[in-house]
């Protein structure tokens, strides 16, 4: 009789134990991330909207113009440009910086001057190797060439300056409004994933080597820049940024 009062008490604890859901023990939590680009970061930063009704919030981060202050705001739009036969880079930057979200840039893209070395840019920049660019500008005549572009067609150059290196081409019609993104998810290994997006199309994306401990500034800018035309600028030219917004995923 009490072999099998003992066997019961055997057959009793084995089947409590068994149905104890691991996951209900204070701190024996396991946390798993799925295979994907999307996880979210425990302490999202608040969503921000800039709409360039004045500066607050930003500072000058110009090169090469000497002192002079190369844009301005009327109405609500910034207005950055460079002069011609110059080698300007004006441009601002967030005071803050930011990690993953969207990022959002509202952008008139004019005609700018054929075979001018200019670069309308929209970019994220922590330092040379991480920084993530959108940069619009006439192009070489060969890589118009290359990638067959009719007379109303710019180039856009969507990069990643390094951890890894990647600068996709494409076209992109002149003179008119765009919406600019860089949307940066994390990967599996807690890396960032970079997409570049034009009105929400999707035209280029990398994973990167880095996540968040490589926070970025949020720059606007126009720059006379070697790599974007086959002449110094023999024109004024500028844009126009209605807005730019950071939403965090």
């Amino acid at each position: 009789m009490k072999t099998n009062f003992k066997i019961l008490l055997l057959v009793l604890g084995l089947l409590l134990f068994s149905c104890t859901d691991e996951n209900l023990i204070e701190g024996n939590k396991t946390e798993t991330f799925p295979n994907s680009n999307t996880l979210k970061t425990s302490n999202p930063t608040p969503p921000k909207f800039w709409d360039f009704n004045d500066l607050n919030e930003w500072e000058d981060a110009s090169m090469n113009t000497n002192g002079s202050i190369n844009y301005g705001i009327d109405n609500g739009i910034l207005n950055i440009f460079t002069n011609a036969n110059t080698w300007e880079r004006p441009k601002i930057k967030s005071v803050s910086t930011f990690t993953t979200g969207t990022y959002n840039w509202r952008v008139y893209i004019p005609e700018m001057g054929m075979g001018d070395m200019t670069s309308i840019s929209a970019f994220l920049y922590n330092n040379d190797t991480h920084e993530l660019d959108f940069e619009i500008g006439y192009g070489k005549q060969a890589i118009r060439q290359e990638l067959n572009a009719a007379s109303d067609d710019l180039i856009v150059y969507m990069t990643s300056q390094g951890n890894p290196f990647q600068s996709i081409k494409n076209k992109i019609k002149r003179a008119q409004w765009y919406v600019l993104s860089v949307e940066l998810t994390l990967n599996s290994n807690r890396r960032y994933y970079a997409t570049w997006k034009i009105n929400g199309d999707i035209l280029a994306s990398t994973p990167l080597n880095y996540g968040t401990k490589s926070k970025f500034n949020i720059f606007c800018s126009v720059e006379n820049l070697t790599f974007i035309g086959d002449h110094i600028p023999n024109s004024k030219n500028y844009a126009l940024f209605d807005y730019v917004e950071f939403k965090a995923n």
